[in-house]
C-alpha cells in the first residue's frame, strides 16, 4: 500500500485525500482522515498502523482541537477523524460535541484508553460513529473502523435526507389537501359529486379547478376548469382561479363580470404567455326551472333526465388568456327538468387512447355515460372515470388530469 504521510501542527494543513476500497459495484470515492491526538508518540503508532493497513492513504496531523476545527472549515472532502478524548484545549465528550458543531459531516472515531470503555460508548451515543481502545489497536481493526465510520456517516446523512423529504412531502400534501375545494351550501336542496384525478405523479392538485358556491339567496353557483399544462406551477395557477371565483361569486359580482376577472388574473399570474385556461361557469336560480350556463372554450356537458343522458353544448366564447380582453362569453339559459342533473367534466376523462390510434372522446364518453345513466349521481361519476382509466390503461393510462362535476336540486334521497 501507499506510503502514509503525516504533517503536524499547523491549522491550514493541505487536505491529504485517502483511497478507501469498496465494494467492486460501488463507486471509487475518497475521503481525509484527520488525526486529532497531542502526543507525537500516539499519533506515530497510528502513522505506522495506517502505513501497514489495507488503506492507500495520507494522514493529517493535528496536536489541538482548535487546529483541527481549522482544518475542518477549510476542508471540502469527507472526513474520518481519529479523535484523542484528552487534549490540551478541551476534554472528554465536549471534544465531540465541538467537532461535529464545526463539521457535522465528519464522520468521529473516539480513540480511548483501556480504562476508558465507558467513556468510548457515551461517545457514540454523543454523535461519534465508532471507538477504538489504543492499547488494542492493529492495522485491520483501525481500517476496518475508518471504512465502517464513514459508510455509518454516509447512511446517516442518507436516512436524514429521506426523512426531511418525508416531512416536506407530508406538509405538501397537508396544504394541498387544505386547498381542495369543499363545496360551500347553505341546506340539502342542492347535490353536488365531484371526483378529481391529478395527472401529475405524487401530485393532490392539478391545473383542473371546480367549485360550487350557494348564496344567500339560495342561487348556486358552480366552475370547472381547465389550466393549460401539467406542472406544479398550472396547479398553483389552477388553486388561484378557482378562490379569485369564490371570491367574486360571494362579492355579489355578475356572470360575465366573473369569467373577465379570471382572465385578468390568469393572465397577471401565468409565468408563460402562452398558457391559457377554458371555463364552465353555471349558475342555479332558486326557483330550479332553469340553468344559466357560460362557456369559455370549454368541452360541452351531459344531461341526466331519469335514465338517459344527452350531450349539451350551448354556445359559447373563446378560452382565457388567447386574446386577452378580446373574449366575449355569451350566457345561455337552458331549461332544467324536475329532478335532471348536469355533469361537467375536463378533457382529461375523454381525450385518453381507447385503441392504438384512437381516443375515447366526446361520442364514446357520450355512449359510456348512457350504458351508466341507471345509477345515483356518486356511482355515475364514479363508472365514469373507472371507464375511461380502464380503456387507456392498455395504452399508458389516463395521462391528462381529470375533473367531474354532478350537479343538481334534490337531497341526496332524491338521488337516481
Amino acid at each position: 500500500m501507499g506510503t502514509t504521510q503525516i504533517s503536524a501542527g499547523a491549522p491550514g494543513i493541505p487536505t491529504q485525500q485517502v483511497g478507501i476500497p469498496h465494494h467492486p459495484e460501488s463507486a471509487l470515492w475518497t475521503a481525509t482522515i484527520l488525526l486529532v491526538e497531542d502526543d507525537a508518540g500516539d499519533a506515530l503508532l497510528v502513522e505506522e498502523m495506517l502505513s501497514d493497513s489495507e488503506l492507500d492513504s495520507a494522514l493529517t496531523w493535528c496536536k489541538t482541537l482548535g487546529e483541527a476545527r481549522t482544518f475542518l472549515r477549510a476542508s471540502t472532502a469527507p472526513v474520518c477523524v481519529l479523535l484523542d478524548l484528552h487534549l490540551p484545549d478541551v476534554h472528554g465528550l465536549d471534544a465531540v460535541r465541538q467537532i461535529l458543531e464545526t463539521d457535522s459531516e465528519a464522520a468521529i472515531v473516539v480513540l480511548t484508553g483501556l480504562e476508558d470503555s465507558g467513556t468510548g460508548l457515551r461517545a457514540v451515543a454523543g454523535g461519534a460513529q465508532d471507538y477504538l481502545v489504543k492499547g488494542r489497536l492493529g492495522p485491520e481493526i483501525l481500517s476496518r473502523a475508518i471504512r465502517y465510520a464513514l459508510q455509518r456517516k454516509e447512511v446517516e446523512r442518507a436516512a436524514a435526507a429521506l426523512r426531511a423529504n418525508q416531512l416536506m412531502a407530508q406538509e405538501n400534501a397537508r396544504l394541498e389537501r387544505g386547498l381542495l375545494p369543499v363545496p360551500l351550501l347553505r341546506d340539502d336542496l342542492f347535490r353536488a359529486r365531484a371526483r378529481y384525478e391529478p395527472g401529475r405523479v405524487h401530485g393532490l392538485l392539478s391545473g383542473d379547478f371546480y367549485d360550487v358556491v350557494q348564496t344567500a339567496d339560495g342561487t348556486v353557483h358552480a366552475v370547472i376548469g381547465d389550466v393549460s399544462g401539467h406542472g406544479a406551477a398550472e396547479a398553483a395557477l389552477g388553486v388561484c382561479l378557482r378562490v379569485a371565483w369564490r371570491t367574486a361569486v360571494l362579492c355579489g359580482t355578475s356572470h360575465v363580470e366573473q369569467i373577465a376577472l379570471l382572465e385578468e388574473i390568469l393572465v397577471a399570474e401565468r409565468s408563460d404567455a402562452h398558457v391559457f385556461a377554458t371555463v364552465t361557469s353555471l349558475v342555479f336560480p332558486p326557483d330550479r326551472r332553469s340553468v344559466q350556463i357560460l362557456r369559455a372554450g370549454h368541452p360541452g356537458l351531459l344531461l341526466r333526465q331519469g335514465t338517459g343522458v344527452t350531450w349539451v353544448e350551448p354556445e359559447g366564447g373563446m378560452a382565457l388568456g388567447l386574446l386577452p380582453g378580446m373574449g366575449r362569453w355569451p350566457t345561455v339559459d337552458i331549461p332544467l327538468p324536475p329532478g335532471a342533473g348536469l355533469v361537467l367534466f375536463t378533457d382529461g376523462l375523454f381525450e385518453g387512447r381507447d385503441g392504438p390510434e384512437s381516443r375515447l372522446g366526446e361520442e364514446g364518453l357520450l355512449a359510456m355515460a348512457q350504458d351508466n345513466g341507471h345509477l345515483p349521481a356518486s356511482a355515475f361519476v364514479d363508472a365514469l372515470v373507472a371507464g375511461a382509466a380502464e380503456g387507456a390503461a392498455p395504452y399508458g393510462g389516463l395521462a391528462d388530469d381529470v375533473a367531474v362535476l354532478h350537479l343538481g336540486w334534490g337531497s341526496e334521497d332524491d338521488e337516481h
